[in-house]
Formats: structure tokens, sequence, C-alpha cells
């Protein structure tokens, strides 16, 4: 990394830690008292990552990664064992989760970072979330059969842990596996986006929801990789308007997806609104990732870390 410090090592990080809690009687985690390299934002097979969360949690911590969540996508079962391993590696630990949502028709995810996982709202929101996948892949597999592509379905559970987290992301691999197109990033253009064939549309979650969820369970909202979304200047304020109203707080800023470019352009959106700047690697496996865990940029040194809202 370019202009990054370099990541303490291991038995440094480990005296450099002091445990505290999240104003919650059942979330402990260990942070760094300046963290030099946080990541939040990354998956495991709970959702739709390749490894499962305590090999994730051991390559963030190879990686010099100091303080650390997993985000899976709408679901918070890898995070007892994702905190025990961090621990094991004297890793920090943030419990972590992004929900997929829907702004003005636009697919948005929203990462929630330091709330107490056993909160019933958050956990009964996020249940029925996952209830309505498994309706949304098999029309996924219609859809796909209908132009010529049949068992999609059917091949993209044999690439899930958890069917009722099967995704996009379990149909490119499977459609990559049998000669569709040459990588995920091919079949998503050419099949899984909005307004291609195999796309299905679905009922998430409204901006007010997730972030009540978030909130409502000690946590804070983060709007994840902003540069991903289709929308105009204008658009992309409005947006951030109506998160901050309703109580977001937190901007991925530097994530995986992002050129340096956006990391300035979000940079600015976040002094604008003030608020607290996320890193996050997106990290998904060894092979499907924009940068693996902990090795991205810095966040610019004036923004203030979200991580500086969990102590």
């Amino acid at each position: 990394m370019h202009g990054a410090r370099q990541p303490a090592a291991p038995h440094k990080r480990i005296r450099a830690t002091v445990g505290f809690m999240l104003n919650l009687p059942i979330v402990f985690c260990l942070l760094p008292v300046t963290p030099a390299n946080f990541d939040f934002h990354c998956h495991s097979a709970v959702s739709d990552g390749l490894l499962p969360p305590q090999e994730v949690a051991r390559r963030a911590a190879g990686n010099g990664v100091d303080l650390w969540a997993l985000t899976d996508h709408d679901d918070l079962g890898g995070l007892v064992i994702a905190r025990e391993t961090a621990e094991e590696a004297g890793m920090g630990f943030v419990p972590g989760v992004e929900i997929s949502i829907e702004w003005r028709g636009v697919p948005i995810h929203v990462v929630g970072l330091g709330f107490d996982p056993a909160d019933r709202g958050l956990s009964g929101g996020l249940d029925e979330l996952r209830s309505g996948r498994i309706e949304r892949a098999r029309r996924m597999g219609d859809a796909l059969a209908a132009i010529g592509i049949p068992g999609a379905y059917e091949g993209a559970l044999c690439f899930v842990t958890n069917p009722s987290l099967i995704s996009r992301a379990h149909f490119a691999r499977y459609l990559v596996s049998i000669g569709i197109a040459r990588d995920m990033a091919g079949v998503f253009q050419h099949y899984l986006t909005p307004g291609k064939p195999g796309y299905v549309d679905h009922r998430w979650a409204t901006l007010q929801e997730a972030i009540g969820w978030i909130v409502g369970a000690g946590g804070v909202a983060v709007a994840a990789h902003p540069g991903r979304y289709r929308m105009s200047g204008s658009e992309m304020r409005r947006f951030l308007d109506d998160f901050k109203d309703l109580g977001g707080q937190g901007l991925e800023v530097t994530c995986g997806s992002h050129s340096p470019d956006q990391v300035m352009h979000f940079a600015r959106l976040a002094r604008h609104y003030a608020f607290h700047a996320s890193r996050g690697s997106d990290f998904h496996g060894p092979e499907e990732s924009y940068v693996d865990l902990g090795k991205l940029p810095q966040l610019p040194e004036d923004l203030k870390p979200v991580w500086r809202l969990l102590s």
C-alpha cells in the first residue's frame, strides 16, 4: 500500500489493545488504542463469501488487520466464531452485518457496526429479509431457463453454504463454472443486473427500516461502497440527505471497488455531511475480490474514522 503505515506485528497488537464494552452487556471487543489497519467490510461462507468465518478472521489477522468486522449479508450467524477466532489471533473485533435495502428503486447496502447481535428487532428484521431470498432465487432460475440456461437454481445451490442466503453471487459462480461467462463480472454485466434477463426484483428493507434496526440495537449505520450505485450526483446527495436524517453516521470512503478519484470524491462528501469514514475491502474470497483483507489504502488523514463511534 502506497503511503500507508505498516501494521503492527501480532505480538505488538496484543499489547496495544484495550478491552471495552459497546454499551451492551454481551458484546465484548478488543479495540486497538489507535488502529493502524482496520477493515470493516467482508464476507464469509455464511452469506456469499468463499471461506468460513474463522478462516476469514485468520486471513485478516495474517494480513496485519488489527480491528476487524465480519459483515455478512443479512445474517449474523458467523459472528460468534468470528469473534472467538479474532480474539485468539489478538485482533480487535466488531460485530457487523450488511443489510440489503432499496431506496427510490435503487438497490443499496447499509453496513451495521457495533450492535448487540441478540437484539430482537435487528435479528427479526434480518429473518424477514432472508425468508424471501429462496423464492427470488427460484424465479431467477426460471428467468435464466427462459433464455436457454436450464438448471441454474439447482446449480447455484451447489455453491451455497446457507440456502436461506442464496444470492446472485452463487448464480454467477455456477454460470462461470459451466462456461457461460469468463468471470463473475461478466455474468453480472450480461445477466444479473437490473434490466438483464436473469435479474429478478425483490422487496428489500427500506432505508428507514435498516437504519432503525441497526441504531435500535445500539449500532452505527454506514452507507456501503457508494461508488457502485448508479446515481447522478444530485441523486447521491438526496440519498445521503435521507441517510443522515434517518440516523446514518458513516460513509464507506475507502473500499475495494473505489478508484482513487472516487475515494477523494466520497471523502469530500463525508466532510460535507460530517460523516465518520469507514474503510473496507469487501473481501469475498481470494479469487473474487477487488482487494485482499486489509490491503487497501488508508483513509485520508483528516477524516474521522468510524471506529471512534464504537469506543
